[in-house]
């Protein structure tokens, strides 16, 4: 299982440190980004399950930003901090594809309230600080489930692909031999024979999950030991 990632979007280094700490001490994953661009390069490639994104950026408007990853496919809740009091730009925001606004200052304890608010209603009995919900890379496998995604597009793994996959990324960066592999994935004890199907089983995975199989960005080799499943 895997915590909850909140990518928080702000420039004042103040008030980013503040939030990081606050939401780290709730038990939630926090990314923390100054610019708009970075923050979108980001939320594109982890997938981060909440994304906390304020109004005035150094590299353009966070209405922009927000319009930007909703069309790049983003359906994740954004909640937008403005230190502004208009009514037009709580307005604006909801129309660019914000979820919830909040205005500064504001007091911890409503923060928390909104946040969990969307996270409840975007995955609703699993929005408790613990989700059954793994990310690796663009990858999302949801062990409640037991289903797949790239990005968007849901893939078609076989059950034992599935265990694969769920084992290589409850470890993820860690080299594992195919001894371990077998064990955890097939439960018996792995001989020469056993060894040689992880192989087979390992190109049918990356064929599913790697842009190009034959040149692995995610589910590596590592020479002389077995495999491993890195963020590409």
């Amino acid at each position: 299982m895997t915590q909850f990632q909140i990518l928080v979007v702000e420039d004042d280094p103040a008030v980013s440190q503040s939030l990081h700490s606050a939401l780290t001490r709730e038990g939630y994953q926090v990314t923390c980004k100054a610019e708009g661009s970075d923050a979108l390069a980001f939320a594109k490639k982890s997938q981060p399950h909440l994304i906390l994104l304020d109004v005035r950026l150094p590299d353009g408007s966070g209405f922009d930003v927000c319009r930007q990853m909703r069309q790049h496919g983003l359906r994740q809740p954004i909640v937008m901090l403005t230190a502004q009091q208009e009514e037009m730009d709580k307005v604006l925001g909801l129309e660019m594809g914000a979820d919830d606004y909040i205005t500064k200052p504001f007091s911890l304890r409503e923060l928390l309230s909104r946040l969990r608010a969307q996270l409840r209603r975007a995955y609703g009995e699993l929005s408790s600080s613990e989700a059954n919900l793994l990310f690796v890379d663009d990858l999302r496998i949801d062990l409640t489930r037991g289903q797949v995604w790239r990005g968007d597009a849901p893939l078609s793994l076989t059950p034992t692909e599935y265990k694969l996959l769920v084992h290589l990324a409850r470890h993820r960066n860690q080299a594992l031999t195919r001894s371990q592999i077998v064990e955890a994935v097939w439960g018996y004890t792995a001989d020469a024979e056993s060894e040689r199907t992880v192989n087979v089983h390992i190109r049918r995975l990356r064929e599913k999950i790697e842009p190009d199989p034959s040149r692995p960005q995610l589910l590596l080799t590592v020479p002389g030991v077995g495999y491993r499943l890195v963020d590409g």
